[in-house]
């Protein structure tokens, strides 16, 4: 959530930036009410004034009739003071939900762009591989090995879901166990064990809801919904909290499933483990002083790149532009790991910047010091890193001309064997 104050104060400047994201914004609106609101609360505060005053000439009086012409003529102004306050009430509830509207200001370094076409490649590590023979997708690769099932997943919960067996199901594991150990043990990152399920404020808190309603499970009876991503309750964890300035940066990684309804079309994604409604991740969040959140990204970004470097498979960092962010973010780099055998590159973790968009949302500030002004955090989140589509990249990397599939080396004390076979 933006600041309304800041909104006020640097209107025009909000909708240049906001405008570079080509996407509608109430910010007119959210302007219009907040002006109506302000004099409503201007008129309630005088009228108030007025009573007060009143009262005490009440009070004072020693003529009876007197007493009782100024308690007529204040019966009028409170039934105002009434009608204004259930006014007041109207225009703030439709105030605030206009404001969970307003995406996040894109920090001043993003690309300018439109879409997907316009994001500008950083660097790129590796070589796709020159394979003498022609690579199969992942697909095919998963059936022939009998490590994915798709059939069985259609049965089981409908198009979109699939089954690991065996080593398919053990390199979904390896993976799961080997990215929560390099970030506990060598990147400084405390493990948490979240819900999967979360009350509707916690995704509100996130800047998931109401933009994504469409796009996420509900547990209609319970009144909980389905985590679309770990970022979710980590978001919230401190919410309604002020934290100690040395309690900052902190740190945190979590794995979970993720749910996503997610509108597909027929088209380039229609086949194999790339877009799925539910698929694993292993998610990066730090929560920072504002003055720390640019190098926290930077940091954010290079533990991600550790991952796909010893994991051997060929990366390249890809910074999006501002017509791709994403709703809650200021600024965010995407890692992408080539596929051969699909012959393009895949996402496999985006980093992000959200600035105090989400902090202020969830109300989750720190306090410099005794008596200082509380203000809000930064906060920060990271695929480190998503599945199935590393799980993609490496039988299409390292799949060998028989049809097997070499183990990463970083993988093979994990999974037990050198190859799939």
């Amino acid at each position: 959530m933006l600041s309304l104050q800041y909104l006020r104060e640097h209107a025009d400047e909000v909708r240049a930036a906001l405008a570079t994201r080509h996407t509608d914004t109430p910010l007119d609106q959210i302007l219009e009410l907040d002006a109506q609101r302000r004099s409503l609360l201007a008129e309630v505060e005088a009228l108030k004034a007025e009573r007060n005053a009143a009262g005490k000439r009440i009070g004072a009086a020693a003529d009876p009739q007197e007493r009782q012409r100024l308690i007529n003529a204040m019966r009028g102004v409170s039934e105002r003071v009434d009608r204004l306050d259930a006014e007041v009430r109207e225009v703030e509830e439709r105030l605030q939900a206009l404001m969970l509207e307003m995406p996040n200001v894109p920090h001043p370094h993003v690309p300018l762009g439109e879409g997907e076409e316009d994001n500008v490649v950083v660097r790129q590590w590796g070589e796709p591989p020159a394979l003498d023979f022609q690579p199969k997708p992942h697909w095919d690769l998963g059936e022939a090995l009998g490590i994915i099932d798709f059939e069985r997943g259609v049965k089981l919960a409908g198009s979109r879901f699939y089954v690991l067996r065996g080593l398919g199901a053990r390199l979904e594991r390896a993976l799961i166990q080997f990215f929560l150990d390099v970030h506990t043990r060598e990147h400084g990152y405390t493990e948490l064990y979240l819900p999967y399920l979360v009350r509707e404020d916690v995704l509100v808190g996130a800047g998931q809801l109401p933009k994504f309603r469409e796009e996420l499970y509900r547990d209609v009876q319970g009144e909980l919904w389905l985590i679309p991503t770990a970022e979710v309750p980590i978001t919230n964890l401190h919410r309604d909290e002020i934290l100690p300035a040395d309690a900052l940066p902190l740190n945190y990684v979590a794995y979970t499933p993720c749910f996503r309804r997610e509108k597909m079309s027929a088209g380039r994604d229609v086949r194999g483990i790339k877009r799925v409604h539910q698929f694993d991740k292993v998610e990066m969040y730090k929560i920072v002083r504002p003055e720390e959140s640019d190098r926290a990204l930077e940091d954010l970004l290079a533990d991600a790149e550790d991952l796909c470097r010893r994991l051997g498979i060929p990366y390249r960092v890809v910074q999006l532009c501002t017509g791709d962010l994403g709703f809650a973010m200021a600024m965010t780099y995407d890692i992408e790991m080539w596929a051969p055998g699909q012959g393009e590159w895949l996402e496999v973790s985006s980093c992000s910047n959200a600035t105090d968009f989400q902090a202020r949302r969830a109300n989750l500030r720190f306090r410099r010091g005794p008596g200082a002004r509380p203000e809000f955090v930064h906060t920060l989140n990271g695929s480190g890193l998503a599945l199935p589509r590393v799980v993609i990249a490496i039988l299409e990397n390292y799949q060998q001309p028989d049809g097997s599939v070499r183990v990463p080396e970083v993988l093979q004390p994990y999974m037990g064997t050198d190859v799939i076979r």
